[in-house]
């Protein structure tokens, strides 16, 4: 039987925004929001909070989260996420699902880890896959801080970027556009040989530790999602449209 674990990593230290794990949403902290609502989906072997820092483990040993602590030096998510699977108790064989749910994604439902974790069950030659949303919206595609992806027909990762991609002279929903949502999964041993590969060409390049994947001739998956409000939260201004459209989300006030 494969086994589902969850890891949601988080820290203190964020670059662009100090401290955003704790930042308050609806009367929550964001990284509170975002494990009650992974904590929805019902076939978790395991969920744990990974972090490094004192105020987060605190935090989430008071409302009974289980929580791993991690090394200090980690710059990047998956790593975290690699380190809490591989001592969060549970004995994972190589074939087994670890879901990295970023902790700045207090928007998440269950639905979305549904559409990552089920291709896994579809295909068998399926090593990782990745939340793709539906892009609708203009501003949203030429953002660059929302990070664009390329698919071939079969729905493998091609690249990933923060320019507007696929190219187009005139924007339209009906271009495909996807965006990367922040939920990532991977079979153990994939999640084990992608953080002890070293950082890629076009993954130093983009700054999208995804490219490492395609760079060394893997792929990950896409797991479609329509067009959603769904909102990462990346500085202070965008708490405002997150709480505006958490009010109004139908998972609100389920958890």
């Amino acid at each position: 039987m494969t086994k589902i674990i969850g890891v949601v990593p988080a820290r203190m230290a964020a670059s662009r925004f100090p401290g955003k794990p704790m930042f308050p949403l609806c009367g929550r902290p964001m990284v509170e929001h975002c494990f009650l609502r992974a904590r929805l989906y019902p076939r978790w072997d395991g969920l744990f909070l990974a972090t490094c820092d004192k105020e987060i483990a605190d935090f989430g040993q008071s409302r009974g989260f289980p929580v791993i602590w991690t090394k200090d030096t980690h710059t990047r998510a998956l790593d975290r996420v690699a380190e809490a699977a591989g001592k969060c108790g549970i004995a994972l064989d190589d074939d087994d699902i670890v879901v990295c749910v970023q902790g700045d994604e207090p928007m998440l439902n269950p639905d979305m880890l549904k559409a990552v974790v089920d291709p896994f069950f579809v295909d068998p030659t399926v090593k990782g896959t990745m939340l793709a949303v539906h892009i609708t919206d203009e501003t949203m595609w030429r953002n660059p801080d929302i990070v664009k992806i390329v698919h071939d027909l079969d729905g493998n990762v091609l690249y990933t970027s923060r320019a507007p991609i696929p190219y187009a002279k005139t924007f339209g929903a009906d271009l495909g556009a996807r965006r990367v949502g922040g939920i990532f999964g991977f079979r153990w041993s994939f999640l084990r040989w992608f953080t002890e590969t070293p950082e890629s060409p076009l993954e130093k390049k983009e700054a999208c530790d995804s490219n490492r994947i395609p760079d060394n001739g893997f792929f990950q998956r896409i797991a479609p999602f329509p067009a959603t409000a769904y909102f990462s939260v990346d500085s202070p201004a965008d708490a405002e449209l997150v709480e505006t459209h958490m009010r109004a989300d139908p998972w609100w006030g389920k958890y």
